[in-house]
């Protein structure tokens, strides 16, 4: 992952929405991602943004402009908004709460398959791994039929404790990964499609390279 760095001006500033039930624990990953400690937080009434500069791993020196919407049911309508133009989705579960996996389950089906998010990475985060009664990985990964994805739908699940920091790194790398395989993998179908020369007055597709979203603002 030597060229890594050489990626980092290609992306001024990702836009990663983070996303999962009440409760499971993505407020705390996003400001141990920020501070690289743990803060104390309370449930998220509308979203919280960031603007992170990652300082571990293989994606060390990123900047991410992080969107950590509510869970609670009456604000999930707002996930599409959030979601739409997005280089990469987060979706953080609780390991120990089993009664809601197929509710987790339901509501991440939904916003992989909104048109807008067709083949956006995805990383599923496995948090209270640390806790005593948290289902394995394996189990989790079938329990929110992951397999069952839509095929352009790139995931990775990742076990985490995001009270201590623990697995956060590995799963921001996975991330940033998917992020740069996608976008190349655009970039070589728009040149397919540019020197095709049907291209003309083509309608927007999805092989057309995504604009970043504004650095400040969800897109509209």
């Amino acid at each position: 992952m030597g060229n890594i760095s050489s990626n980092i001006s290609a992306f001024q500033s990702l836009h990663i929405v983070m996303l999962g039930l009440d409760s499971a624990g993505k407020t705390t990953v996003l400001y141990r991602l920020k501070f690289n400690e743990f803060v104390n937080t309370v449930p998220t009434i509308g979203f919280n943004t960031e603007k992170i500069r990652l300082s571990n791993g293989t994606a060390k020196g990123i900047s991410c402009h992080f969107w950590d919407v509510g869970g609670q049911e009456k604000l999930r309508p707002l996930w599409k908004s959030y979601s739409r133009c997005t280089d990469g989705i987060i979706y953080v579960v609780d390991s120990v709460d089993v009664d809601r996996l197929e509710e987790a389950k339901t509501e991440l089906h939904k916003v992989t398959k909104f048109a807008e998010n067709q083949g956006t990475p995805l990383l599923v985060i496995a948090n209270k791994q640390d806790l005593p009664k948290s289902l394995p990985v394996a189990e989790i990964e079938k329990q929110l039929a992951l397999h069952e994805l839509t095929p352009s739908t790139t995931y990775h699940i990742q076990p985490a404790c995001a009270i201590i920091g623990e697995g956060l790194t590995e799963g921001m790398d996975k991330l940033y990964e998917m992020i740069l395989k996608r976008r190349k993998s655009l970039k070589q179908k728009k040149k397919r499609t540019d020197n095709s020369g049907d291209n003309k007055a083509a309608p927007a597709s999805r092989a057309q390279i995504p604009e970043l979203p504004s650095p400040t603002t969800p897109c509209s």
